[in-house]
């Protein structure tokens, strides 16, 4: 793989004005996932089925995202990042269009589907392509804007969904169109706009012969791997909570049937991760795993308990303390998972990483609602603070003790 610094043409942005366009656009992909977080209920509330079918919608962007990383998270490396990225803004195209013409639950869920395909695509592709563009534009920088940048809009963008879509479903007169059109708008805007960014990677005369994404573990270092793995699994289990059945919990457990508040909740505990991300970046690894720890740990205790006595404001700043807990863990595991390794097997171990993780997402997800339908709410929450409580602890003490 080459990466290319050409001149732009007359028709091409500048590599520092294509940055900001590319980190525009990958902000644009993932708060347009997150936009049905607060609609779930609605749905369910026009369509009457029951609580693990919002589970069943949601792990189909799960499924999405492991297939879109495994089969294609890595062929920028020779078709080129700017294309690629093209390719999974059009695909979020075709879900917008999926979510306004066909709303109902087969519908919900190939439109997950195609969603999670998009942003699988997306997601390593324009890091490394923010990355690149950077290095041309600014050659003395360092590498560290690029990936405070990555991160921020990676995450920021999960947020600024669903506070988007709260309010919308709160106000207009069709919440469950409005959203989807607003953001087919947004992804159609980016795809133009990627048209005329500057490629970074020389394209091949020749192409390698096609092969899935290869996930391999390291021998020496898989108790480690496994440890990064199990805090990547546990951070993604919160985004999952928050991202699919917070809004139920919020109008059945906690009698809080707004949709503004739904989206607002969900905003604030993914823009605590994506903030602590930033304020945590100079502290040693090994202090951001500790205070990841103790983050999340309070968080999901106050979890509990919020939920155990009804409280709204508890629920509120527990989901803030174990979204900044979730921030600085994941990244801190990613950290963890690349230092095993170096050159081609560190693509391979992430690779392997993000499959954990987005399992993660969509797995306990998934057990959630089906419990649902024998246990208590309260019961089920409380329940799965307590495991994923007990992965974060041994998972961060682990990889501590590595770091030191």
């Amino acid at each position: 793989m080459t990466v290319l610094a050409p001149t732009p043409s007359r028709f091409q942005l500048r590599h520092g004005a294509g940055f900001w366009v590319i980190a525009a656009a990958f902000l644009t992909v993932m708060a347009f996932s997150t936009v049905p977080t607060p609609l779930y209920a609605l749905y369910q509330q026009r369509d009457e089925f029951a609580t693990f079918l919002i589970t069943v919608i949601f792990a189909a962007y799960g499924v999405g995202v492991m297939a879109s990383l495994y089969f294609a998270g890595h062929v920028s490396d020779w078709l080129g990042r700017r294309r690629i990225i093209l390719i999974a803004v059009l695909v979020e195209i075709v879900a917008a269009v999926v979510f306004l013409l066909w709303p109902d639950v087969p519908g919900l869920i190939v439109a997950r589907f195609v969603n999670g395909v998009g942003v699988g695509m997306l997601t390593a592709t324009a890091t490394a392509h923010l990355s690149e563009l950077r290095a041309v534009a600014r050659p003395d920088e360092g590498p560290s804007t690029s990936g405070t940048v990555s991160s921020f809009v990676n995450i920021g963008g999960l947020a600024l969904g669903a506070l988007v879509s709260g309010v919308l479903a709160q106000y207009v007169v069709a919440p469950l169109v409005v959203p989807y059109a607003l953001f087919l708008v947004l992804l159609v805007a980016a795809a133009v706009a990627v048209w005329f960014v500057p490629e970074t990677v020389e394209r091949l005369e020749e192409r390698p012969a096609y092969r899935p994404q290869r996930v391999s573990l390291p021998a020496a270092s898989r108790s480690t791997f496994f440890a990064a793995a199990a805090g990547a699994f546990s951070a993604f289990a919160i985004f999952g909570l928050f991202t699919s059945l917070a809004p139920t919990f919020l109008a059945s457990t906690l009698h809080e049937p707004s949709r503004l508040v739904a989206g607002a909740v969900t905003f604030v505990v993914f823009a605590a991760a994506a903030i602590s991300q930033v304020l945590t970046a100079r502290l040693s690894q090994a202090r951001q795993l500790a205070l990841a720890v103790a983050l999340m740990a309070s968080g999901l205790i106050a979890m509990a308990a919020g939920v155990l006595v009804a409280s709204l404001p508890l629920f509120v700043v527990a989901g803030i303390g174990a979204g900044a807990g979730v921030g600085i863990l994941f990244r801190a595991s990613i950290g963890v998972a690349a230092s095993l390794a170096s050159g081609p097997s560190r693509g391979e171990i992430l690779a392997a990483l993000f499959l954990v993780a987005y399992a993660g997402m969509s797995i306990p997800v998934l057990l959630i609602g089906l419990a649902l339908a024998f246990l208590p709410s309260t019961t089920v929450l409380v329940g799965f603070a307590a495991v994923i409580l007990v992965l974060v602890l041994v998972s961060g003490s682990r990889m501590i003790a590595t770091r030191r």
